[in-house]
């Protein structure tokens, strides 16, 4: 896990803020490949400004400044349609793709090089107080509309599918979708947080697909073998007639005579 994240009592100091910004925007280029240069994106996407004005109200959260934060988060909540806590820990490089609709909640942790998409939900599952909220690590992709939710842990390089409500921990590398979430594999041949990170959301598995998949099938195949046990039945149940027997002609003409 990052620094960062690492320590929430601030014993480790994090990179510089301007040094944070122009990591969050230079990283988009390379998972957004409809991002052409540095200047429109600082421009043009939500999900930057998003993490832009949250990074601000972040350190005045810091600070003891508690108020000031919440109304500079409320502020960029309207701009942005994004809802990001000010007591959220957020790493390096992070960025939201289109960024309408996600909510991170106050105790989420977020590591390095993280990416979401747009109606994504860390939320919690309790009004207490204390840690409430997902630990996302190092590398996590989350799908479009994904939830989710709890004081869980998404291992690094854990893929979340798109609209997936995950409400128990992912270890890394492994792939969840669906309600409740599930887990389905396991990414081989890279080991989890490194390499580039994987944006293949589209290429989830359908567990549920391949369960019915099967279950037709092996209906289809019981269905045929009842036919031919229905068969042998039949014939064995109710043998053909036996062949009627020819009358014997000589005999009958010389009992005549």
């Amino acid at each position: 896990m990052a620094a960062i994240v690492m320590d929430r009592t601030n014993s480790l100091r994090p990179p510089g803020l301007l040094r944070l910004l122009g990591e969050d925007i230079t990283c988009v280029k390379d998972r957004d490949p409809a991002a052409r240069h540095a200047i429109e994106v600082a421009l043009t996407y939500p999900g930057v400004h998003a993490v832009l004005w949250y990074r601000l109200a972040h350190r005045l959260w810091r600070g003891r400044l508690r108020f000031a934060a919440r109304m500079l988060s409320w502020f960029a909540r309207l701009a942005t349609n994004v809802d990001i806590h000010p007591g959220a820990v957020i790493g390096r490089r992070f960025f939201i793709d289109h960024g309408a609709g996600v909510v991170i909640g106050e105790t989420a942790i977020i590591g390095d090089d993280v990416t979401i998409y747009h109606g994504v939900t860390l939320g919690g599952t309790s009004w207490s107080k204390g840690r409430r909220h997902p630990t996302v690590e190092d590398g996590v992709l989350i799908g479009a509309g994904a939830k989710v939710l709890g004081p869980i842990t998404l291992g690094r390089g854990a893929r979340v599918g798109a609209n997936a409500v995950v409400m128990a921990s992912v270890p890394p590398g492994m792939t969840v979708v669906g309600i409740p979430g599930r887990i389905v594999n396991q990414e081989r041949g890279r080991r989890p947080g490194e390499g580039r990170i994987d944006l293949n959301h589209h290429l989830m598995p359908d567990p549920v697909g391949q369960a019915l998949a099967t279950l037709i099938d092996r209906i289809d195949f019981l269905e045929a073998r009842h036919g031919h046990l229905q068969q042998r039945l039949s014939a064995h149940l109710d043998p053909a007639p036996p062949a009627p027997v020819e009358p014997d002609t000589e005999r009958s003409c010389h009992d005549c005579s």
